[in-house]
């Protein structure tokens, strides 16, 4: 009897061959654009324009200006390679199978390059690739290949060209955004699409050294939950402390640091909008802008992702095109990663492969939320290098946070987000609580049947 993630991929592999080989001219001929740039580790709030007290990005400001602020937009597994594989399929982790940073991108599963591809669209992938190990030469569905290996380097990196070592002088984000420029300029007859994947704002935060001194006057706030003592939390979340919350001084220069290396993706934005304005082709260009999971500063004692907290799993996403969405559009339900995949295909005018999981913005656009996601589940498997890290399955609705980890003897955590923001005051087991927790674990479980993780 096959596992239910073999069924899916055997439904994939069923609707791959016809998709894949769909004629060029079945495409119609006004078919957008687009340009998809996402950033590592950049949280949903580094932005001016979701209310950063001191971050300046106009270029990911003119985006939401002209198009679509998402205020509520998540991944469901805050790790690269299981986010990437989500994004590009359209697949929760549970179904596609890249549950870390090591396990090799399942071929099988189709993604929307792919698909574009072969419905007749000019594909480029340029930047950084981390679906699972395979991190440096061409992938499929792609027409240019620019990428390096793993996490890279901020200066001077060696790039994997088409198949081909080439050594490059500069700072990472600016040659990778040359490279796409250039790409953009090349005569076509064909629609594209262009994935711009920068390797910043990963760790160690290293700005280019005209960003170097930037926002030395800065006042860093730390917020409430950055002096979490823990109380009422699992655990295992006081073995992973890793900020002081008697010395937030230690954190604010990485913090600015972090901030000067996002300016560099800001103005690589900006050289990629006003590339399609000088083209003539910038309205008729889907952009999204987005970032691949969350990044903590400390907040709850922790650094890195990897945990459901919101600083987490909540992310920028941004989109533009102005024949669709109108400017300054703020969209507050949940959208995911997965959504990206299905809404891509959809605005190209091809149907989605089978399995896919998330659901195109369409109706979204045009007001139409009531039958929108309520829920998402999420989900986290252990790592071997981040063994104090647990497994996590939780649920996030609009109001509530439920999550277990159910390879450790732990208490389960409850969050009213409406009430508390900043997750510090765990409700689970509390009397006045129970019905609603009852209520989430439920649901929680019925998510985990649905995954093949509860025996039916």
């Amino acid at each position: 009897m096959p596992t239910r993630r073999e069924f899916l991929i055997g439904a994939g592999a069923a609707v791959t061959l016809p998709l894949l080989s769909l004629p060029a001219e079945a495409l119609a001929k006004e078919g957008p654009n687009f340009v998809f740039i996402l950033t590592d580790d950049q949280r949903w709030d580094a932005m001016s324009c979701a209310g950063h007290p001191f971050l300046k990005t106009p270029n990911m400001d003119r985006i939401a200006k002209e198009g679509v602020r998402f205020t509520n937009a998540f991944v469901t597994t805050s790790l690269c390679s299981p986010s990437r594989e989500s994004f590009a399929t359209g697949h929760y982790v549970w179904s596609h199978g890249i549950k870390d940073n090591k396990t090799a991108t399942n071929d099988v599963i189709p993604t929307y390059s792919k698909v574009l591809q072969s419905a007749g669209y000019d594909t480029a992938f340029i930047g950084k690739w981390h679906h699972g190990n395979e991190q440096y030469n061409p992938r499929p569905g792609f027409n240019r290949w620019v990428s390096f290996r793993g996490q890279g380097v901020y200066y001077n990196p060696t790039l994997n060209v088409d198949g081909e070592q080439v050594e490059t002088h500069g700072y990472m984000t600016d040659v990778l955004t040359k490279y796409a420029v250039d790409w953009l300029k090349q005569p076509r007859n064909s629609p594209f699409c262009l994935c711009l994947f920068h390797k910043a704002v990963h760790e160690p935060f290293q700005p280019a050294v005209r960003h170097s001194k930037l926002y030395e006057d800065a006042e860093v706030p730390m917020p409430p939950n950055y002096f979490d003592t823990l109380e009422g939390k699992p655990k295992w979340q006081g073995s992973i402390r890793t900020a002081d919350p008697e010395r937030p001084a230690k954190q604010v220069e990485k913090i600015k640091d972090y901030m000067r290396t996002l300016v560099g993706i800001d103005e690589s934005t900006g050289r990629l909008l006003a590339t399609l304005e000088d083209m003539g082709e910038l309205d008729n260009t889907v952009i999204i802008f987005a970032g691949d999971n969350g990044f903590l500063h400390g907040e709850h004692g922790m650094g890195d992702k990897r945990v459901m907290y919101e600083e987490s799993i909540r992310i920028p996403m941004l989109m533009r095109y102005p024949k669709l969405v109108k400017p300054g559009t703020l969209i507050n339900q949940m959208v995911l990663n997965i959504d990206v995949c299905p809404t891509i295909l959809d605005l190209a005018g091809v149907k989605s492969p089978a399995g896919v999981q998330g659901e195109s913005w369409r109706p979204l656009f045009k007001g139409k939320s009531a039958d929108w996601r309520k829920d998402f589940y999420y989900e986290y498997d252990l790592e071997r290098p981040y063994v104090k890290r647990p497994t996590i399955r939780g649920i996030r609705t609009e109001r509530w946070k439920y999550s277990e980890t159910p390879e450790l003897e732990d208490i389960p955590e409850l969050y009213d987000l409406k009430n508390d923001p900043y997750e510090m005051h765990n409700l689970q087991g509390k009397p006045e609580y129970a019905k609603i927790q009852a209520e989430l674990k439920a649901r929680l479980t019925e998510m985990e049947k649905e995954a093949g993780y509860h025996a039916e």
